[in-house]
């Protein structure tokens, strides 16, 4: 790409790129090549400059006229700030310029080269087609490579490795070995490394944990080859292995603290084929000579039987080592509960891993561990940020509605409506900004600063393990990873959301003379009251509709059950009216109108006002600033009253209407009786006429009186929206932002932990009846510590879990493909719609199928475990970490008092096989109160109460790379030491092949989450840093930290 472009160093402040120099951006011509952007004076000249686009990221600010460009490094270099002729081109730019990388380089080799595959299968097989007879064309079903068969969504090829009889150079030197897998396509003559396994210290005949693994999408055929090649690691430390493309039967270089031992190669369909499943090969060394040694492959079917015992399994507890034992397999495979297309439409990219452990009774039990991402990554925040715009935009034009008011009000009421129309153009560009998303379906930590991308979650995954165990039945365990909802883009200079609502409501209680104060709870009861409204009057007016359709067909059953129907809406209407609040604001209101004459300072009182004269005494400011809005002598209070109770008096006409034509319809010969004393005040003249005729005029006068109800109600509840925005602006509509900013990232975890929670216990009776009559525990792990901008982030998390209260999830039957769920409500109160197909539907308890709401209950227990967390307990607070898990043990008490009261103790499995969840709960308490240092049994004790209790589990820390990878693998070990029965010498083993690098199978640089800002030695984010990091003695820091600030002094000194 090539093109002129102004560039100059700048940093980045909010909203605005101020360059650090004072000169104007320099043109130059541009051009880039690979990952190299050459920068010249002109076309003609030689390069002045060159920029290696490697280990930066593009970071684009877009308004109305232009889009600027702004390259940032790593290393802590200048910010490179570019900006093109016209808008088009400056998109471009930023396109190829976040694309020019190794890793997105090496992304769109791997693209292409399955493209090319795909485009060679179907020449080679429409070719076949063009020269074969006729009669035979349609009998040509199978393509030109054999496809293996397997189950739908599960992966195409699995096996396991263990050599034998390794031959060293020397004879007294211990191996530590591993296989490097590469797969050479049929239609190419081109070795692709793959995967490796773990290293297996100490031993000639290693038997590897990790498997090799195939997903579903990947192009292998029986024609397939695949190369095993064995490496002995002198250095493990150094040992790293990358995927690349090589040319067949070349070997690799040896690389730096490692040798070659042997390589070995065989057949997919040789493998496949096979009648016990299982190759014994011969390594052999590169010149296809000397043999060093065998090496078996076993296929892989999770799920099977296996007969075979393992007792001459030889355990050393310095080696790690064992012998391969052959699997006898029975051909009985396991029903795939993933297999949906409802869950397939809200996971994708699923990457597998395959290990097998040995037990402590010396069987083989087998894990499949998945990462998937989530569509709903994006698609939850778009759905809320929608909900979003239609609330405001119905809120701006009730605030519009209010009719006239004094210039004081007036003039408010133009600065609120100016300051949210702002916002609601914000919303409706990051909106916009969403819809044109393309690529990778999560948030990768290195964009958490990105303001278009700030209402997404950051690496949300579902990690999933799979356990077979020979004499337990099949388990799956799932954890929700997720970075920690917060507003990163806002920052965290002046703290988070708990912080910030506290302050702010308390500055809004002083708010001297421009506003009526109203509490929360006040004013989240107005929100509520205008909810009401424009959900039940279309409501009623359309059965009044269908109550008139049925006079005029004189149909007595439907008759009878419209009205039921409009009797019902309208006594939810007139209830929502019965508040002091609408009083209060009814009267606040008509002191606002111009021209009102004041003749004595009295405050409309509301109903958090009337019994508190007392409380006031002690605040005269308060009080003093709440009479500012007096009370008019002339005005009625009773007059609210008389036009809310003539909604009730007209429904009363019609339902006494309606029993009178039914009651002469049933007795048409007896002469009418006197009127009915509650029909009095109808004075409506029976003549025996038409139905419709006698009932249309109080049915209207019942419409009419609702629209005076609605009417006054809405003004007055929007100007105690109006004084509610008006006390704080803009702080006010900053807050609100940055609460659903936080609220969308926290909703789209909950939500697609929901879906895969109801899929997997769709055939368990007892988690379904917990659902819908206690709710769903759903328990987040924070990692995050109390030091510095965590702090920040762990008070945004805390609001945004608290707020997943507010939500509701109801399941329906999906009338079409699109599984994905829907969205209602308002800020406040959200219905989430789980759609499923028919036939899983049927399968729900007769409540949920009725649309029985079923309620969260989100509880947050953090525990810092990083080295900031060690400063922040020798010289910072941990108060903040305390009081939120005393806050959150009081509501999971809450749950576990309703779930032992309306749940039978015999009803779900998890509590027949304990009886101590009570103990738990205690246990969980005591640790809370010791208030110990690191205290990770709090984790522990959460995360297995959650799991007995049927609950959703997430683990959280800043980014959802290494403190969250950690804790999961660390979890997932402890569950098969606890609940398979994992044998005891091998839980270090099978924890450090689940954290190995090495093991990552097809998983590279561009699969990985955080592609395009991970550096060669930093982990992937589902694999990890040594234990050692979690474990740095604390004195170690503080003499670490001594030594800093002196070096610091001195320096400056």
């Amino acid at each position: 790409m090539i093109g002129f472009l102004w560039l100059g160093h700048g940093s980045l402040c909010p909203h605005v790129l101020i360059p650090n120099q004072l000169q104007e951006p320099r043109e130059r011509w541009c051009r880039l090549k690979g990952n190299l952007l050459f920068l010249m004076k002109n076309k003609s000249s030689d390069a002045s400059e060159v920029v290696i686009l490697e280990h930066c990221w593009v970071v684009e600010f877009r308004s109305k006229a232009d889009v600027s460009i702004v390259l940032k490094f790593e290393s802590g270099e200048p910010d490179l700030y570019l900006e093109a002729a016209s808008k088009p081109d400056c998109e471009s730019w930023a396109v190829a310029l976040g694309e020019a990388n190794l890793e997105g380089l090496r992304n769109k080799i791997q693209q292409l080269r399955r493209l090319i595959m795909e485009i060679k299968e179907e020449r080679s097989s429409d070719e076949a087609r063009q020269f074969l007879p006729p009669s035979q064309v349609d009998s040509l079903g199978e393509p030109q490579f054999t496809s293996i068969q397997r189950i739908a969504n599960e992966p195409k090829l699995e096996f396991s490795l263990a050599c034998k009889d390794l031959v060293a150079a020397t004879r007294d030197r211990k191996l530590n070995t591993f296989i490097q897998v590469s797969v050479v396509h049929p239609a190419e003559h081109i070795l692709t490394r793959y995967s490796s396994t773990e290293i297996v210290e100490g031993t000639r005949d290693p038997l590897f944990l990790t498997g090799v693994t195939f997903p579903p999408e990947y192009p292998i055929y029986e024609e397939t080859k695949i190369k095993l090649t064995v490496y002995d690691v002198k250095d493990k430390s150094q040992d790293t292995v990358r995927t690349s493309v090589l040319p067949d039967h070349k070997e690799p270089r040896a690389d730096v603290g490692r040798s070659f031992l042997g390589c070995a190669t065989f057949r997919v369909g040789d493998l496949v084929k096979s009648k016990e499943q299982q190759l014994t090969l011969t390594l052999r060394t590169s010149d296809g000579g000397k043999a060093v040694g065998t090496i078996e492959v076993n296929l892989v079917k999770m799920g099977e039987l296996e007969d075979g015992e393992t007792d001459h399994i030889t355990t050393d507890t310095q080696d790690q080592k064992c012998a391969l034992v052959r699997e006898c397999t029975a051909g009985e495979g396991i029903s795939g509960k993933d297999n949906l297309p409802s869950l397939n439409a809200v996971l994708k990219n699923p990457i597998c891993k395959l290990y097998r452990f040995p037990t402590s009774d010396n069987k083989w039990m087998r894990i499949r561990e998945q990462m998937a991402e989530t569509t709903l990554s994006f698609h939850v925040p778009k759905e809320l940020i929608n909900l979003h715009i239609k609330e405001d935009m119905r809120r701006n034009q009730e605030l519009k509605d209010l009719g006239e008011l004094a210039p004081h009000w007036d003039n408010m009421r133009k600065s609120v409506i100016a300051h949210c129309d702002q916002m609601l153009s914000m919303y409706q560009d990051t909106l916009a900004e969403l819809g044109k998303h393309t690529g990778s379906s999560f948030k990768s930590s290195c964009s958490k600063g990105e303001k278009t991308l700030e209402f997404i979650p950051i690496n949300l995954h579902l990690q999933r393990m799979h356990v077979h165990s020979p004499r337990l039945k099949d388990a799956l365990y799932d954890v929700i990873t997720v970075g920690a909802p917060a507003a990163h883009f806002q920052g965290f200079k002046n703290g988070g959301l708990r912080k910030l609502l506290s302050k702010f409501e308390a500055e809004r209680r002083n708010t001297g003379y421009q506003c009526i104060y109203y509490s929360p709870e006040n004013t989240a009861k107005a929100k509520e009251v205008l909810s009401n409204i424009n959900h039940l009057q279309p409501l009623i007016s359309s059965h009044a509709d269908l109550l008139l359709s049925s006079a005029s067909q004189r149909s007595p059953d439907s008759l009878k059950n419209s009205l039921k129907m409009l009797s019902e809406k309208t006594e939810l209407f007139v209830h929502a009216f019965k508040d002091q609040l609408v009083r209060s604001a009814l009267l606040a209101l008509y002191t606002a109108r111009p021209g009102c004459v004041l003749k004595k300072p009295a405050v409309p009182r509301n109903s958090a006002e009337e019994g508190g004269d007392s409380q006031h005494q002690d605040h005269p400011s308060q009080i003093k600033r709440q009479d500012s809005i007096p009370h008019h002598s002339e005005y009625d209070e009773e007059e609210w009253d008389r036009v809310w109770a003539n909604v009730a008096k007209s429904l009363n006409c019609v339902i006494a209407m309606v029993d009178r034509l039914l009651e002469k319809d049933n007795i048409s010969s007896i002469k009418e009786d006197q009127n009915d004393p509650s029909a009095a005040d109808c004075k409506v003249l029976h003549t025996g006429g038409d139905w419709y005729e006698q009932l249309y005029p109080l049915v209207i006068t019942l419409k009419d009186c609702m629209g005076e109800v609605v009417t006054r109600a809405k003004q007055s509840m929007a100007f105690v929206l109006l004084q509610e925005l008006a006390c704080g602006l803009p702080q006010c509509l900053m807050l609100t932002l940055r609460r659903d900013i936080v609220f969308s990232q926290a909703l789209a975890g909950l939500v697609c932990g929901f879906i895969i929670k109801l899929h997997t216990g769709l055939h368990d009776q007892g988690f379904l009846q917990q659902l819908h009559t206690v709710g769903l525990l759903v328990q987040y792990e924070g990692l995050l510590s109390t030091y510095s901008e965590e702090a920040g982030m762990l008070e945004d998390m805390a609001v945004g879990i608290s707020d997943l209260q507010k939500v509701m999830f109801k399941v329906i039957e999906a009338k079409s493909e699109d599984f994905l769920p829907i969205i209602t409500g308002r800020r406040e109160h959200y219905i989430i719609e789980v759609q499923l197909p028919a036939k899983m539907f049927e399968l729900l308890p007769q409540e949920i199928k009725e649309g029985k709401l079923l309620r969260m209950y989100p509880v947050l227990f953090n525990v810092g475990i990083n080295e900031q967390q060690t400063l922040a307990e020798r010289f910072g607070d941990t108060t903040l970490q305390e009081n939120i898990n005393q806050e959150n043990l009081e509501l999971l008490k809450e749950y576990y008092k309703l779930f032992t009261e309306k749940m039978p103790p015999d009803c779900l499995p998890h509590f027949q096989e304990q009886n101590d969840l009570k103990g738990l709960l205690e246990n969980l308490h005591q640790n809370i109160q010791a208030k110990r240092r690191k205290n990770v049994e709090i984790m522990w004790l959460a995360a297995t109460i959650c799991r007995k209790l049927n609950g959703v589990r997430f683990t959280c820390c800043k980014s959802a790379k290494d403190r969250t990878s950690m804790s999961v693998t660390l979890e997932q070990c402890s569950i098969l030491r606890d609940e398979h029965q994992l044998h005891k010498d091998f839980f270090i083993r099978a924890l450090d092949c689940m954290r190995s690098r090495q093991t990552q199978g097809a998983l590279n640089e561009s699969d990985d989450p955080e592609t395009g800002c991970l550096t060669d030695n930093k982990p992937t984010s589902r694999h990890f840093y040594p234990v050692a990091l979690l474990l740095v003695s604390s004195h170690l820091l503080v003499v670490w930290l001594i030594l800093s600030l002196a070096l610091l002094l001195a320096k400056y000194q």
